[in-house]
C-alpha cells in the first residue's frame, strides 16, 4: 500500500486543531477528510473507509469514546486504526479509550514532526502486521480456534467479538501455550517499539479478553507477565 493513497480521517471540535492536523498530514502525502463531531466523524468513516481515524475525546454529538465503539461494532471498519488525542495527565480517557478499541493514543500539544512520525509509524506498524497474520492463517488451542484472515475467533463453537488489540493479543499468547510472554515482549508485539502506552494497558486488555473466554484458560505470572494454558 503507498503512502499516498492511504487515507486518515480526523474527528475534532477545534478548527484550529484541524487545520494544523490537515496541514501536516497533506503535507506528508495523505488524503484527508475532517469532521467537528463524533456522529458526523462515524458518517463519513463508514462512506470513506480510511486506514486512520483520529479522534478527539471531547466532543458533542457522540464523544470520541462513544465513536471509537461504534466503530469498533462496525464490520465494514474492522480493518481502520483509531488513534485518540488527548491531553497531556488524562490517564483516565487513556484508559477509557482502549477499552473502546482503540490503538494508539497521541498527547497534545505535538510537535509537527513528531506528530507525522507516529502516524507514519502506526500505519506501517499496522500493514506489516496484517502480512503477518496471514501467514499464521488459523490458530487453535483448547476451545479457542483463531482465524486470522477473517478476523475471527471461536469460543466452545461460539464465535465472540475482540477489538483488534484483543485479538492481536489473544494471539500471541495462543502462539506459544505455556510459554511466559514479559509485559516487554507483549507491548512490542502487540503495540510496537513506536508508542508508549501507560502500564496500566496490558492489565486492561488481558481484564477484557477474561471476561470473554475462561480467566483460567490466561494466567498472570507476578512480577514478569502473562501465559496461555489450554
Amino acid at each position: 500500500m503507498k503512502q499516498g493513497k492511504q487515507k486518515i480521517l480526523l474527528v475534532d471540535d477545534d478548527t484550529d486543531i484541524l487545520e494544523f492536523l490537515s496541514y501536516n498530514l497533506k503535507k506528508a502525502g495523505y488524503k484527508i477528510y475532517t469532521e467537528k463531531n463524533g456522529k458526523k466523524g462515524l458518517e463519513t468513516a463508514i462512506r470513506k473507509k480510511p486506514h486512520l481515524i483520529i479522534l478527539d475525546v471531547m466532543m458533542p454529538e457522540s464523544d470520541g469514546i462513544e465513536t471509537c465503539e461504534e466503530i469498533r461494532r462496525n464490520p465494514d471498519l474492522e480493518g481502520t486504526l483509531v488513534t485518540f488525542l488527548t491531553a497531556r495527565g488524562e490517564d483516565y480517557s487513556q484508559i477509557a479509550g482502549f477499552e473502546a478499541g482503540a490503538d494508539d493514543y497521541i498527547t497534545k500539544p505535538i510537535k509537527p514532526k513528531v506528530f507525522v512520525s507516529r502516524v507514519k509509524a502506526l500505519l506501517k506498524r499496522h500493514s506489516s502486521s496484517t502480512k503477518e497474520a496471514t501467514k499464521n492463517k488459523i490458530l487453535s488451542c483448547g476451545d479457542i480456534t483463531i482465524d486470522s484472515n477473517k478476523h475471527i475467533v471461536t469460543y466452545k463453537s461460539a464465535p465472540i467479538y475482540l477489538p483488534k488489540k484483543e485479538f492481536k493479543l489473544l494471539r500471541l499468547l495462543i502462539s506459544e501455550p505455556d510459554k511466559v510472554f514479559t509485559r516487554e515482549e507483549i507491548f512490542k508485539k502487540v503495540w510496537g517499539d513506536d508508542i508508549i502506552v501507560g502500564d496500566r494497558t496490558i492489565d486492561v486488555h488481558i481484564r477484557k479478553l477474561r471476561e470473554k473466554i475462561s480467566q483460567k484458560n490466561i494466567l498472570t505470572v507476578k512480577g514478569i507477565g502473562y501465559k496461555f494454558v489450554p
